[in-house]
C-alpha cells in the first residue's frame, strides 16, 4: 500500500510538472515578436518613437512662414545626397515635395550611397528662399554639369530642415 502511495506521488509530480512545461510552450508561441528595426545613427543620439510621417511634415511645412521654425522628428527617404562630402540631402514629402536636410553644426555627414534609404530625422523644420548662389553650389555639389548649372537663375522658396540626429534604416 505504501509502494502504492509512492507511486502515485510520483506520478503526480511528473504530470504537473509536464503541464508547466506545456503551459510554458504555449505562452510563448502567443506572445506576439516585436521586431526590432536596425539603424545606423548619425549625429546626436535619437530614437524612432514618435516621428511623425512624411506626409503629416509637408502638411506642416504648408503652415509655416518664413522665419518659422518647428522642432520636430519625421520618417522619410532620402531622394538625393551631397555627391562630395554627404554634407546634406533631400527627402521626400510626397506630391512632388521635399525638404533639404543639412546637419546641425556642420557636425556629421551621411554616407555618400545613401540615397534611397529610410531615414528618421530630429531637428528644426523652417521654410527659407535659397539664392540663385547657393542653388547653383547645390547643383555643383551633386555632380550636375555646367548647362544645368547655368539654368539656375531664379531664387527657389524651399522646406529646409536642420537636423542634430539622423537614424538611417540598415
Amino acid at each position: 500500500m505504501k509502494r502504492l502511495l509512492v507511486v502515485a506521488m510520483v506520478l503526480s509530480v511528473a504530470l504537473s510538472s509536464c503541464k508547466v512545461e506545456k503551459k510554458e510552450e504555449k505562452s510563448a508561441t502567443n506572445t506576439t515578436e516585436v521586431q526590432k528595426i536596425e539603424y545606423a545613427s548619425f549625429g546626436e543620439k535619437i530614437t524612432d518613437a514618435d516621428a511623425i510621417s512624411a506626409d503629416e511634415m509637408r502638411a506642416k511645412f504648408k503652415n509655416l512662414k518664413a522665419g518659422d521654425t518647428l522642432n520636430v522628428k519625421f520618417a522619410s527617404t532620402i531622394n538625393e545626397v551631397c555627391k562630395k562630402k554627404g554634407c546634406w540631402m533631400k527627402l521626400d514629402l510626397g506630391e512632388e515635395q521635399e525638404s533639404m536636410v543639412r546637419f546641425k553644426d556642420y557636425g556629421f555627414f551621411m554616407p555618400l550611397n545613401a540615397d534611397a534609404k529610410e531615414v528618421v530625422v530630429n531637428g528644426k523644420a523652417y521654410v527659407t528662399e535659397i539664392s540663385v548662389d547657393e542653388l547653383q553650389h547645390y547643383a555643383k555639389d551633386a555632380g550636375k554639369s555646367e548647362e544645368e548649372i547655368a539654368q539656375i537663375t531664379e531664387p527657389k522658396y524651399t522646406y529646409a530642415f536642420e537636423a542634430d540626429g539622423v537614424l538611417m534604416k540598415k
